[in-house]
């Protein structure tokens, strides 16, 4: 008999992640790929969800057959915003929508002249107006965009409960997914938006489940327990509710960057939304406080126009080492230097520059340095709205980011007040989905142990 382990599947906008998790939940292997996006029927690059899907059959049934191992688990972690649209032999009725892809403003003007005003509906729903990043907005336009698509439409499932269902064929929805930005609840009435009902689209979803939910299959006579996966931003969340005693932030970073404050159970405000603060849902269904920042997208494109000035490779800015005598260049704590427009930094109340020359800066190093000392600002300012008035003292960085020293220390300088403590290994992600379907609890000292979790104290 092989090695008992657990099977993820850690699906990013960008990197395309599977684990394997021994019985301590401890990573034993790893494999990551990337696909190039391709155009939809309107022309808009989008997920290859073919390719992705073949991907993840294969990978697991390369491990479900390897001798090595004995896969007793499978769970799935995926981005937001996203769903998947079948019709009744789980076909797709059209191809998968990215969530950047514009909104048609006609269609967004008729469904807020019926369920608007806008704010009421943000507020109502803990979703700020993002168009298709609002991913219920979806069946919205499949009935009125797509109306030969809409004719076939089925169900409509959440990414990473559609991924389960390729395994399952059971047809669910878990709370992190739903609680994801999408328009689809009241939190106020915790029920379904009435707008679904008056349109008639309740019918296409799925019932709700907590995200512990598995289901047994067996698979070439071996019974296995698969998950109905859960919303990535979310799941990096669980290892650190189970293994924290006292009330912290977790800012989970990636191609997003955002700052979760479980212990925020404030009603959401109008003025929040608009800075991009919204609720997620827990596993459990309890909801979450976060804040949000394209972070990890806008500083990859960053980098690449500081390589070309400076005409250095590109991925030289993910291992600049800090220096504790940067003095910045900037007239006022509020003016900037880069272009931040895709953060829109004037809802923190900064001065963005649009017209960014990087010739001010004397090296690459010089320009590398002031670029983070901007985000980092930026990211406190999301930051603050996540802590709200909850007594936080303690900030764990999952993720890409907590691998950048710059952006670490330069986080606890400016944060004295806090205790700052970084992961060495991105994984907060999928070890959260392997808790899900394994029915156990970690300690800090697994954390510890397993993730090294390293304290940052500020730097004179």
């Amino acid at each position: 008999m092989g090695k008992p382990v657990t099977l993820i599947f850690d699906i990013g906008k960008t990197n395309k992640k599977l684990f394997l998790f021994d019985e301590d939940l401890s990573e034993i292997s790893h494999e990551y790929i990337r696909f190039d996006e391709i155009p939809d029927e309107d022309g808009f690059l989008s997920e290859d969800l073919t390719s992705l899907v073949k991907w993840v059959k294969e990978s697991a049934n390369k491990v479900l057959q390897d001798p090595t191992y004995d896969v007793k688990a499978i769970n799935f972690s995926t981005y937001g915003a996203s769903m998947v649209h079948l019709d009744e032999q789980g076909e797709l009725v059209t191809p998968f929508i990215n969530y950047l892809k514009p909104f048609p403003e006609e269609l967004s003007k008729d469904f807020f002249s019926k369920y608007g005003p806008e704010e009421r509906f943000s507020v109502s729903t803990a979703s700020p107006s993002m168009g298709m990043l609002n991913s219920g907005l979806q069946l919205y336009y499949l009935k009125y965009a797509k109306p030969e698509a809409f004719k076939k439409l089925h169900r409509s499932l959440h990414f990473p409960q559609y991924l389960s269902y390729l395994f399952t064929g059971e047809a669910t929805t878990d709370f992190t997914s739903l609680g994801c930005h999408t328009g689809l609840w009241d939190f106020g009435q915790n029920k379904y938006a009435d707008w679904l009902e008056k349109e008639g689209l309740v019918q296409f979803l799925t019932p709700i489940e907590e995200s512990t939910k598995t289901t047994h299959i067996d698979i070439n006579g071996k019974p296995i327990h698969v998950g109905i996966g859960v919303h990535d931003s979310s799941s990096a969340l669980v290892p650190y509710i189970q293994a924290n005693d006292e009330p912290f932030v977790l800012i989970s970073t990636g191609t997003w960057s955002i700052c979760m404050n479980i212990f925020n159970d404030k009603v959401l405000t109008a003025a929040e939304l608009s800075a991009d603060c919204l609720n997620f849902f827990s596993a459990k269904g309890i909801s979450v406080k976060a804040s949000r920042l394209f972070l990890g997208k806008h500083l990859s494109n960053q980098a690449k126009l500081l390589s070309e000035f400076f005409n250095i490779d590109y991925q030289t800015y993910k291992s600049v080492a800090w220096k504790k005598d940067f003095k910045s260049k900037r007239k006022s704590s509020k003016g900037l230097l880069f272009d931040h427009s895709v953060l829109h930094p004037e809802r923190f109340g900064f001065a963005n520059n649009p017209n960014q020359d990087l010739s001010v800066f004397g090296s690459y190093e010089d320009a590398y340095f002031h670029l983070i000392d901007e985000l980092t600002d930026l990211q406190i300012a999301s930051l603050k709205l996540a802590i709200g008035d909850t007594d936080i003292k303690r900030i764990f960085i999952d993720g890409g980011f907590s691998s950048n020293e710059v952006f670490v220390k330069m986080l606890a300088n400016k944060l004295p007040a806090y205790k700052i403590y970084s992961t060495s290994f991105a994984l907060g992600t999928a070890l959260g989905a392997a808790l899900l379907v394994n029915y156990r609890t970690i300690t800090k000292e697994f954390l510890s142990k397993n993730y090294n979790v390293k304290k940052h104290s500020p730097s004179s």
